[in-house]
């Protein structure tokens, strides 16, 4: 894999993971009502504020990541070994979300637009950064 095309990849997955912090926290307060609308309030009142911390938290988590990932990638396209540890360590980490999101999730939520294309994102950016990543290297540097 080149260079350029592997800086690429790092980077359009670094992206994918800012675009998917940005979608997890645009959805969450439509989770929310979601959630309000289908039980009652005191269900609600119980319900509402660890979702919202959840999808706080993870959307939040995600825009560093993505960033990171994205800044480190031409570094680690060059063999650089700190870049490299980060990008590794990305999707490491985040191939674990979808197997996660399916065994916790099931598929009944693939009817929901946003669900499809959070998931659709999370895959492609683990894929593309599992391939970026752990290409083998030219020459790495000190």
């Amino acid at each position: 894999m080149s260079v350029k095309l592997r800086s690429a990849m790092l980077r359009a997955g670094g992206g994918l993971l800012v675009a998917l912090g940005l979608l997890h926290l645009a959805a969450t307060p439509h989770i929310a009502q979601l959630i309000r609308a289908s039980t009652t309030r005191e269900a609600a009142a119980w319900l509402v504020p660890p979702m919202l911390l959840n999808h706080v938290v993870l959307g939040v988590l995600l825009l560093p990541l993505g960033g990171l990932t994205a800044y480190a990638a031409p570094y680690a396209a060059r063999g650089d070994r700190w870049a490299l540890i980060v990008s590794r360590a990305t999707p490491a980490t985040t191939a674990t979300l979808p197997v996660t999101l399916f065994v916790l999730m099931g598929t009944r939520y693939f009817g929901a637009t946003a669900f499809v294309a959070a998931a659709a994102i999370l895959s492609a950016a683990c894929v593309a950064l599992f391939a970026a990543a752990f290409w083998p290297t030219a020459r790495p540097s000190a």
